[in-house]
């Protein structure tokens, strides 16, 4: 199966450009950035979520069984691994919690009961791990030394990815017959700190992904979401060539703009999503790959002309989101998840 043709790319090119993530893959599933670099479990899922909307079934999973197997007991992952080990140790809530969100991607996709039943007690261990790291003002703490000392604050972006996650994780655990009312509240908790408390965050005002995170994944809905990207528009998007990492430099990066563009529609603004999927098609290759990022006016790719999976995952997530048509296409505006921002 290849995913659907847009109007936007074709269906050949986000197959070809799901090869190339695939081609990254090592024996025992994981993904790696790019060859011979890391992997870490956040865009290790990602890349997984995009090999499933490519039909690419068999390495995906391939993929979400190497998080299986390497999973602590505790329901952690290191941040880095690489090849032969791990690369850094510390333990990154957010990148934990995703797992909830590939699952269930995953789970819309292929309806395959048996994956979900098989993922379940992964997911259920990271999401209990994610919460004892809960403070009673409903952020969580972004990090974990090995040595189990947190870090002493939270970080914005964190908090609303594992929102998502946690919207997924209790959508999972209906499915499979389960009822998490501690997550459901824990979710509410953390949707009232990213929208009601913003002082409770370590301050990153400088990064585009503190803009639009909490759009994106749903934290900060209606008025209030479009007030939000207007007040960073200016800031963030260079026109027509797409948004930048960073406040204070021409960086543009292809994830951040396919992000962005799935928070605009979250608010129904599509013009403005397809405006800003188009401006990045041209970082593809000849191969399919997406280059990293691209430094306006001189027109140089960096890091160093890299190419990441997970800037690969992030273009065909994005596409397969405007055309709207996949089974999985309403995961990062909503679509199915609990409101729990009331």
């Amino acid at each position: 199966m290849q995913p659907e043709s847009s109007s936007l790319i074709t269906a050949t090119d986000l197959a070809a450009t799901a090869e190339t993530i695939a081609a990254e893959q090592l024996p025992n599933g994981m993904i790696l950035w790019f060859k011979g670099g890391h992997a870490d479990p956040w865009n290790h899922t990602e890349a997984a979520m995009a090999l499933t909307v490519a039909g690419l079934t068999k390495q995906a999973e391939a993929a979400y069984q190497w998080l299986a197997d390497s999973q602590d007991g505790e329901g952690w992952w290191h941040h880095y691994y690489v090849a032969d080990g791990i690369k850094d140790h510390k333990i990154d809530t957010n990148v934990c919690a995703y797992i909830a969100t590939g699952a269930w991607h995953h789970w819309l996709i292929t309806q395959d009961r048996g994956f979900l039943e098989t993922m379940w007690p992964v997911v259920q261990r990271a999401i209990d791990f994610v919460l004892t790291m809960q403070k009673a003002t409903g952020e969580v703490i972004w990090a974990r030394h090995a040595d189990g000392t947190p870090w002493s604050y939270a970080l914005l972006t964190g908090s609303s990815s594992i929102y998502h996650s946690l919207r997924c994780a209790i959508r999972i655990a209906e499915t499979v017959g389960h009822e998490r009312p501690v997550w459901e509240f824990a979710a509410v908790q953390l949707g009232h700190a990213i929208t009601a408390t913003p002082n409770a965050f370590e301050p990153k005002d400088r990064w585009a992904m503190d803009w639009y995170y909490p759009v994106l994944a749903g934290a900060v809905t209606g008025a209030k979401a479009v007030d939000r990207l207007a007040a960073g528009r200016d800031t963030f998007v260079m026109p027509g060539l797409g948004v930048r990492c960073v406040s204070d430099q021409p960086w543009v990066t292809a994830a951040e703009t396919c992000e962005c563009a799935m928070a605009y529609l979250n608010v129904g603004n599509t013009v403005e999503a397809v405006r800003l999927f188009e401006s990045i098609l041209d970082f593809r290759d000849d191969e399919g790959a997406y280059y990293t990022g691209t430094v306006y006016p001189d027109l140089i790719n960096f890091p160093d002309e890299e190419r990441s999976t997970y800037t690969s995952a992030a273009v065909i997530l994005a596409a397969d989101a405007i055309d709207g048509k996949g089974a999985a296409a309403g995961l990062f505006v909503g679509e199915g998840l609990p409101d729990l921002t009331s």
